[in-house]
């Protein structure tokens, strides 16, 4: 979620409010004045206090069109970041201009606590034990039942929606719904913290972004400190000692966010108590328009996560999805037809806008147009189409297929034969982990947007390592498109008592001229993700690894909708580190890793098995018609 903070201007900054609770309310700041006195091309804005069943105000500002007549349906948005003048012209000026052009009221409401909002700020607040506590969701419903009630010349049809943190205000409305709230559009929400999104995957540790987020908000007294690494962030964390104490090592302080880290390093209450979709209803009654981008550095679990809970209890159809070639909220962009160096072959940031969402949200709160919409719409990287499903991922025209590591860095959908050599090996050094990116690595916050565009990156230099196995396919001969669930099915062993396994699938392209230059012999990564090995029985139930004993390891890489064209080949890499994204894994079994010393970081070897009995492989879900046979 910090990428929608990096949008803002140095006031927005100091809005952040990420998903890890402290004990410390933070206290309203000034309500933010209206954009351009007022007027954003056809709107005009006022500013309105709307009471909640506790006493406390929240400061909204309203904005409607002046040349439509009649009513019209309200477009609700709350939000920690604030609304300031310049945030106010980009909403307008991207993510809200083909609705405006359309016709509703937008409200941008700030949460509870934050800028013009009275009352205390809780991060991600927690849900309300009684019906005499308020929370997120009463919030929503009083604010949904006084503009109703109160704003002129309204329909009484509202919607919700937002990225990010907006995104998960938007799920928590669904919680107890008020009979008005007719449709929303949770986008890039998260979904759990531990599991995956901003600060974990899988158990892991997101360290240089949960450092700059914690140092950002709590280094100085009223927050807001961009840490200057004074060198690449990779020699930096390097050179530091137990990641526990390393806020008091620096600021002389400990740092509450920080220090939740720390305290909590397993999958306890303090993780759970905050999983979206465990608050929202299991039987969908608001319709629900669902985005997530393929390359969102942040909540793409979230996102995906949400829809396939929500989907569980859709009985009528209305759970949608949207995935797009995006980064955490690229769809909110004026234009978007490239990403890094890959070429989208459309602006799909305004065909999301135009075809998707405008009508969508028009069906719902206008009711004067059909929707004709399929419940799941999915943008296929590679060959740059839409395509359309009844639900994500689909189950028809695909089979799920094996793609097999063999000896010499084969990969083939046919099962390694017993004269194979079992096994591939490599030394994973804490003293010299493998960077998730070439060096030098930018900051998170001062990064010149860098860390929005890392997926991107090309993973060829990282192929030339020696503790970076690499498994690829002949030259394709025909196109092969992956159409849903990727799962990476390790058998696996290490000299130590804990590991990491990093995996990732890539699509290398020709090194031909026919290729256009930017992405000759470029690897792009598909689907990857960490997997810490204490966590194989279970998240809340850390164990040791018996040493050189094999064992199997269910990687889930979410899903992809992508064309593998004729005459590429398709990658796999394995590693144990992805520094400084994931904190350095010690490889020594240590209860609480945030604690452990120095000395207890050790090379091991790790070993990957592609035998017959141990058959490692990449099990992806493919369209049935491009299948090669057996």
């Amino acid at each position: 979620m910090m990428h929608a903070l990096l949008r803002t201007s140095r006031t927005l900054l100091a809005s952040l409010a990420l998903c890890l609770a402290t004990s410390t309310p933070v206290i309203a700041q000034q309500a933010s004045p209206l954009a351009r006195n007022g007027q954003i091309g056809d709107y005009v804005g006022e500013t309105v206090s709307i009471p909640m069943r506790d006493g406390a105000k929240m400061h909204a500002q309203v904005w409607r069109p002046r040349a439509r007549t009649g009513l019209l349906p309200i477009l609700l948005q709350v939000s920690p970041y604030g609304f300031d003048p310049e945030h106010v012209l980009k909403l307008f000026g991207g993510a809200f201009s083909d609705l405006a052009k359309d016709g509703f009221i937008f409200v941008l409401e700030d949460v509870r606590g934050r800028f013009g909002s009275e009352g205390n700020f809780v991060m991600l607040q927690p849900k309300a034990s009684s019906p005499k506590e308020i929370d997120q969701s009463t919030d929503i419903y009083d604010s949904i039942d006084w503009l109703t009630k109160k704003l002129p010349r309204n329909n009484g049809a509202v919607g919700m929606f937002g990225v990010s943190y907006p995104g998960w205000t938007t799920a928590m409305s669904t919680v107890d719904p008020h009979p008005a709230l007719k449709a929303i559009s949770v986008q890039a929400s998260p979904e759990d913290m531990f599991v995956n999104d901003d600060f974990h995957h899988n158990g892991a540790f997101r360290l240089q972004y949960g450092w700059e987020f914690a140092t950002f908000l709590e280094a100085e007294k009223g927050g807001l400190t961009t840490f200057d690494f004074k060198e690449d962030p990779y020699s930096w964390f390097l050179k530091q000692g137990q990641l526990s104490s390393l806020d008091t090592k620096v600021f002389g302080k400990p740092l509450p966010t920080w220090q939740n880290f720390a305290e909590h390093p397993d999958y306890d209450a303090f993780w759970k108590s905050n999983v979206t979709s465990r608050r929202m209803p299991a039987k969908v009654a608001v319709p629900n328009l669902i985005v997530a981008g393929w390359w969102d550095q942040e909540d793409f679990y979230g996102a995906m996560t949400i829809y396939r809970n929500q989907e569980k209890g859709d009985a009528k159809g209305r759970n949608f999805l949207v995935v797009g070639p995006w980064n955490h909220g690229g769809w909110t962009r004026p234009s978007w037809d490239r990403f890094g160096p890959f070429d989208l072959g459309s602006d799909t940031a305004t065909h999301y806008r135009q075809k998707i969402e405008t009508p969508w949200f028009r069906h719902w709160l206008k009711g004067d147009a059909p929707l004709g919409q399929p419940e799941a719409m999915i943008f296929e990287t590679g060959s740059n189409q839409w395509r359309s499903y009844k639900s994500w991922p689909s189950r028809e025209g695909v089979s799920k297929r094996a793609l097999y590591f063999h000896a010499n860095g084969r990969l083939s959908f046919d099962p390694p034969a017993a004269s194979e050599a079992p096994s591939a090996q490599f030394v994973s050094d804490p003293a010299n982990p493998i960077p998730y990116r070439q060096r030098p690595i930018a900051g998170v916050i001062s990064g010149n947007a860098e860390w929005a565009t890392w997926l991107s990156d090309d993973q060829a230099p990282f192929a030339k390592r020696d503790d970076v196995l690499v498994w690829q396919t002949d030259i394709l001969s025909e196109d092969i498109t992956v159409r849903g669930d990727i799962l990476a099915k390790l058998f696996a062993s290490t000299t130590g008592s804990d590991a990491d396994w990093v995996v990732k699938l890539i699509d290398v392209f020709p090194s031909d001229a026919a290729t256009p230059a930017e992405v000759r012999g470029r690897q792009w990564m598909i689907a990857n993700d960490v997997f810490r090995g204490r966590y194989r029985q279970g998240f809340e139930r850390p164990q040791a690894i018996v040493p050189n004993q094999v064992l199997d390891y269910a990687i889930d890489l979410h899903s992809a909708s992508h064309l593998f064209k004729k005459g590429h080949r398709i990658a796999v890499q394995v590693q144990s580190s992805w520094f400084p994204l994931i904190d350095r894994n010690p490889q020594a079994f240590q209860p609480n890793i945030y604690r452990a010393a120095p000395e207890t970081f050790k090379a091991q070897t790790h070993k990957v098995f592609h035998t017959p009995r141990q058959p490692s492989a990449i099990w992806l879900d493919l369209a049935a018609a491009d299948l090669p046979r057996r």
